[in-house]
């Protein structure tokens, strides 16, 4: 194996293990700062050894072996107290570094899932909410600093701000690094979801690199969504949530093509969609209403992507649905995002013209101005009306605006329709 082949090995590996592997090393330290830091180190050392000695067979167990035994030398260093030096002591027997990757039977409470308690302990009330989704997003997301300003909407400055001083207070206060009960739950709950659906939409739509998605991160997400919603089954926008992202999900083979090429949702075959992934959730979203929540965020959300999937052709879909609920969703969650999507919707309802005038009143908009979405929706209604030169410098503009590369790629080709249509 080539050098270059070991990096390619040790990225993709690192992707799927680097949110377990902090997760276990923070149960063990009780700091997810420090659970970072050694994770770090082990990748470094995979860097130095892996090109000459080859991958190992379970790559994910080599680097927990590796980080955790780097994690006794440093408590053995630091004189960490008895009790928590033995304990640890003891989930490094032999046998427990040879076998497996799975490092959950020795916890402590009846949840089991060290990526629950990683998001719990990323959400505590001691930071405030933009660090909270910044740090966990970088932890269980796998995202780098970049992809996390990008999907923000903010510099990248201040995400590494907001990630630094998280994981200081976090050690500061001496967070327990654990899932919350009772009354404790709900105040969390909010940060919790809005961090999953992140991590869901980074899977979804990557903000950057070769691939259109990730399908990683979105199983990811769907996993700890479901685990949430056994643990809270009477908050209905845990429901909401778990629904939209399987509604989502199962469009997810349906919008690549064979080489990787994005199909947008109007082209896309839906006889690929998947079925038992929209019963699922089409039944979530029913237990969120039934529970009364219609009207949150998210369920509004599912409720708008039940609509599409409830249509069996494009031609099909209820667009003036859409656009209500749309509407409904921007006086329950304002935002410019929210509103770039139901002027889509009003196009689609009303005409392109309807939906333009809407477009433009979000012109000025400060947390859309390196949106690439603004213009890339702009460029497809003056194409639909037949502006085709003012619709080419917009996709133009986008294409220079997205991290992604099958993204700015779709919408080179899109510009360049826009001459071949004249």
């Amino acid at each position: 194996m080539t050098t270059a082949d070991a990096h390619r090995t040790i990225e993709t590996v690192w992707k799927i293990e680097a949110p377990r592997l902090i997760a276990g090393l923070a149960r063990m330290l009780r700091d997810v700062g420090q659970a970072e830091d050694l994770a770090q180190e082990a990748l470094i050392v995979a860097l130095e050894r892996w090109p000459t000695d080859g991958v190992p067979d379970n790559p994910g167990a080599w680097l927990m072996t590796t980080a955790k035994r780097r994690a006794i030398d440093q408590l053995r260093h630091d004189r960490m107290r008895d009790d928590k030096q033995a304990a640890i002591d003891y989930e490094l027997q032999p046998d427990a570094m040879t076998h497996a990757p799975d490092h959950a039977d020795a916890l402590d409470d009846d949840i089991g899932d060290d990526l629950l308690r990683l998001i719990f302990t990323a959400c505590h009330p001691v930071l405030t909410r933009d660090m909270q989704v910044a740090l966990t997003l970088r932890m269980l997301g796998g995202l780098t600093t970049p992809e996390i300003a990008r999907a923000f909407l903010v510099p990248e400055a201040t995400v590494a701000q907001r990630i630094v001083r998280a994981k200081r207070t976090l050690s500061e206060k001496q967070v327990p690094f654990e899932v919350p009960r009772g009354e404790e739950l709900a105040p969390r709950l909010a940060a919790v979801l809005e961090v999953v659906y992140l991590v869901f939409n980074e899977g979804y739509t990557a903000t950057a690199g070769d691939d259109w998605a990730r399908p990683a991160l979105c199983e990811e997400a769907m996993r700890l969504g479901r685990v949430l919603a056994g643990l809270a089954p009477r908050e209905p926008e845990v429901h909401g949530l778990v629904a939209l992202m399987e509604i989502q999900a199962s469009r997810l083979h349906a919008r690549t093509a064979a080489d990787g090429t994005p199909i947008l949702l109007l082209d896309q075959d839906r006889t690929r969609w998947d079925r038992l992934l929209i019963r699922l959730g089409l039944a979530s979203l029913a237990r969120a209403e039934q529970l009364g929540g219609a009207d949150g965020n998210y369920a509004l959300q599912a409720a708008i992507a039940a609509c599409h999937v409830r249509a069996l052709h494009a031609q099909d879909t209820d667009w003036a649905r859409i656009a209500v609920l749309y509407a409904r969703l921007a006086e329950v969650a304002p935002s410019p995002v929210v509103e770039l999507n139901r002027a889509v919707a009003v196009s689609m309802a009303e005409g392109p013209e309807a939906g333009l005038q809407l477009v433009d009143a979000l012109q000025d908009e400060r947390a859309l101005r390196d949106y690439h979405l603004l213009p890339s929706v702009r460029g497809d209604l003056l194409f639909k009306l037949g502006r085709r030169d003012e619709a080419r410098a917009e996709f133009e503009r986008a294409a220079t605006l997205t991290g992604n590369a099958r993204e700015a790629e779709l919408l080179r080709q899109r510009a360049e329709a826009c001459g071949d249509a004249q």
